[in-house]
Formats: structure tokens, sequence, C-alpha cells
């Protein structure tokens, strides 16, 4: 069995950003969740069996109180803003498993749900569907491998190292060197990709790399400049590095059946009405009946 791991919020902002606005009957933008839907009805009639949808419920999370910088909701469109909980709703009514996430973040959930669905034995391949750098962490060889649905490219772990220099369990240090400006914490100065990647493809963590540039047996351009960085900022570091740690401590799901998706529930036609999408219902349907 395929398991399927989607980040909605990615989703609802890529749709947003790609498809152009539709009004529901009462005035709403919809564009954005209608695009979802319709595209989570593509992946059900593309064989997709078991799928789980995290979101951020609120963009807010327990990583703002530990950085003041980390993003916000503060700068989201309104008409962006104001579909996430409609997002949520449609879902369910598919009949999909949503977590919505509050303190934790959606890619926690993600993480959690990777782990605990790769331990089952039944289970032969994970897809986390995101392009998202911090998830590149929890890919696992081949079986947790990561997918970016929207340019068809697949990573497992050879392919993360490949991409980013560093193995699946270096990814939180490298952020936490180099930043990522999409969560807001802008990393070391000086660290860039190419630096930071040599560096931790023979260190492996932040705490490993000597804060003398003399004890370093590796060349790299900018060595002491780099060591006296971090020697002096080495404490922020590893808060970044916290900062892009996901956490697998999210409820997710006891038994990975519950990811089956068996159709849309009764609750569907009235969610179509509400967004105006006529065609909604009866595709679900035929994707449900060439399911079974």
């Amino acid at each position: 069995m395929y398991v399927h791991l989607l980040d909605g919020t990615y989703e609802l902002f890529r749709h947003f950003y790609g498809v152009p606005p539709q009004q529901a009957p009462d005035g709403q933008e919809v564009g954005a969740v209608r695009g979802v839907l319709a595209s989570v009805l593509r992946m059900f009639e593309e064989e997709t069996t078991h799928l789980g949808v995290a979101t951020d419920h609120v963009v807010e999370s327990f990583r703002n109180e530990l950085w003041p910088d980390y993003k916000t909701g503060d700068d989201i469109d309104p008409n962006l803003r104001s579909q996430f909980d409609l997002m949520e709703d449609g879902l369910t009514a598919l009949g999909v498993v949503v977590w919505p996430m509050i303190e934790l973040e959606a890619d926690d959930a993600l993480a959690a749900a990777a782990k605990r669905a790769a331990a089952d034995p039944a289970v032969e391949r994970v897809f986390i569907c995101t392009p998202d750098k911090d998830l590149g962490q929890s890919v696992v060889a081949d079986r947790i491998v990561q997918l970016d649905r929207r340019k068809g490219v697949l990573l497992n772990a050879a392919g993360v190292e490949e991409k980013f220099g560093v193995p699946p369990r270096s990814i939180p240090d490298y952020l936490g060197l180099v930043g990522d400006s999409a969560d807001g914490f802008p990393g070391l100065k000086g660290w860039g990709a190419k630096s930071t990647a040599i560096v931790l493809a023979r260190y492996e963590t932040i705490d490993a790399i000597p804060d003398d540039a003399d004890a370093w047996d590796i060349t790299v351009r900018g060595r002491d400049r780099l060591a006296a960085t971090l020697a002096a900022d080495r404490e922020l570091a590893m808060r970044f590095r916290d900062l892009a740690t996901l956490r697998t401590t999210a409820e997710v799901f006891r038994d990975v059946d519950e990811l089956r998706w068996d159709g849309p529930t009764p609750q569907l036609a009235a969610f179509a009405a509400r967004v105006g999408d006529g065609r909604l219902v009866a595709r679900a349907q035929a994707a449900a009946d060439r399911a079974r």
C-alpha cells in the first residue's frame, strides 16, 4: 500500500495564486478551495487510496515564541485567509482525513504521519506531498519520499542529498545555518548554501563544527570568516535549527487504514452548493465507484 500525505496549506496558497478567482453564490472568494478539492480528486482518480491532509488551522505556532520574526498570518490576503476553514470543511465533506494544526504546524503533522505510516509493514512507500525544504529531514531511503506534485519531482534520501549537499538527517542543521526565508529566520551571516553543504557534509551537525578554523580538516572558501561567525553566533544557529526541526508528536492516526478513502460523505452536496461547484459531487462519486 502507498500512503500519500498532503500539505493542505501549501496547496491552498498554490491554487490561490495559480488559478482564476471564483465566487460562491454568497460572494465569498472560493477559487483556491475549489482548486484544492479538484486536485485531491485527481489524486483519487490516479489511484491514490490512502490520504491524510495536514493544515495550518492558524498560521502562528509554538515557534513564534522561540523567534519573534517567525512567520505569521498578518500579511495573508484576506481572500485567501477566509478560505482556510472552508478548505478543511470541504476536505472533510469529501471524506478525507484532515489534521488542522494549532500549536504545531502542518509540517509537524506531516512528519508525524510519515513516521507512523512507515512503521507499518503493510506500507510500501510514504509520499510527503510538499516542496517545503524542512520536510527533507523526514525522508528515509526509498521508503519515505518527498513529492513536489506541481513540478513532478520526487526526492528519496539520495535525491535530498543531491539537492542540498547533505543527507536528510542534516537538513535542520543546514537550515539553521542558511536560514529559511519562507519561515522568517535568516540563518547566520555569510553561511550560504554551498559553504554550508561542504561543512555539514564533513561534520553533519552544527555541534560538531569546531569554533577554531585551524581545527577544520576541510577546505572551504572564507573558512576563517565562517568559523568566526559561528563561534560568535552558535547559540543563534542552534535556535534556528530548533525552529527547523519538525516535531513528530502530533496526534494523527492510530492505524493506517484510517487514511483509506471510501468516497464522499453525505455533507458534500451541501458544501458543493455552498461554493457553487455543480460538478463536485458527481466527480467525487465517480472516483469512489472506480476505486471500489
